[in-house]
């Protein structure tokens, strides 16, 4: 979730990042558990309470609902809706792309994270290859970025990277206007982290920097509009579209991802990354 960004010193301390592994593994929690319920005829709505069951749990809070007007613990974001869509009671279906975005406050440390969810649809099978190609595409461009982070000098080289993989592999569009954030004592701190190469090198890359690297990358256009509940965003051309989402931490002995059960190692190991424990 990206609707704004607070400004906030960007290093943490060691024991701060030592608090930070709780609110990512609540957030875990509750993605795994949508994860293995979502399917054709369960509602979003339904994700939104499994998710802030699985988040309470484990001793959290769902931080969603500490933004000003947000009453759910998840954007729940179905085909061309891209963010910060709001759940409701229609039933998923066969072909659906679904991005499901939590995040949990733990202490006063909050995590965000977000994943992509393909329903195939047997009778379109030009449909499913398109959904889960697309869902592909952007879960390995937010892992490139995550490795580039791991051997930056400066945060923005992780635009050049998401948007190196995606130019290289599709035609897709890599939004612009929804971007990831540093993370810590809240949800959205500065710095802002972007999915594309800017002029600006960004801040130094330097242990106790903590950021959601979040590609939003749309099947068409990049251009957006917001829908009249004032939160949905959907896509101008009514494209799919798919979000991938963690929330890393740097330290002095190198990156783990705090919203990962393994701290990232499956997903980086084939980039050759390997994520350290936060001691």
């Amino acid at each position: 979730m990206s609707r704004r960004l607070l400004r906030r010193s960007i290093y943490k301390s060691p024991a701060q990042l030592r608090l930070m592994r709780d609110p990512g593994l609540a957030a875990v929690d509750a993605l795994s558990a949508m994860a293995a319920a979502v399917g054709p005829g369960i509602t979003t709505l339904e994700l939104d309470a499994i998710a802030e069951q699985a988040i309470r749990e484990a001793g959290g809070e769902p931080n969603f609902m500490l933004e000003p007007g947000y009453r759910h613990t998840i954007c729940a974001n179905v085909n061309e809706r891209v963010v910060h869509a709001i759940p409701d009671g229609h039933p998923l279906e066969p072909g659906d792309i679904v991005s499901l975005d939590v995040g949990a406050v733990i202490g006063g440390w909050h995590s965000d994270t977000a994943i992509t969810v393909t329903l195939p649809d047997p009778a379109r099978p030009e449909r499913t290859e398109a959904i889960e190609r697309l869902s592909h595409v952007t879960e390995q461009a937010m892992w490139r970025g995550i490795a580039r982070l791991a051997t930056a000098s400066h945060l923005n080289e992780v635009g050049e990277a998401v948007a190196g993989y995606v130019r290289a592999e599709s035609d897709y569009g890599i939004l612009e206007d929804y971007i990831g954030h540093g993370i810590g004592r809240r949800m959205h701190e500065s710095p802002p982290v972007f999915n594309v190469p800017v002029a600006q090198r960004g801040p130094e890359v330097r242990p106790g920097l903590v950021v959601a690297i979040e590609p939003i990358i749309s099947a068409g256009g990049i251009d957006t509009v917001v829908e009249s509940d004032d939160w949905t965003v959907r896509m101008a051309d009514d494209s799919l579209s798919a979000q991938w989402e963690h929330s890393v931490a740097v330290h002095a002995d190198g990156i783990w991802v705090l919203t990962a059960p393994d701290g990232g190692a499956a997903g980086l190991a084939p980039l050759g990354v390997t994520p350290v424990p936060i001691p």
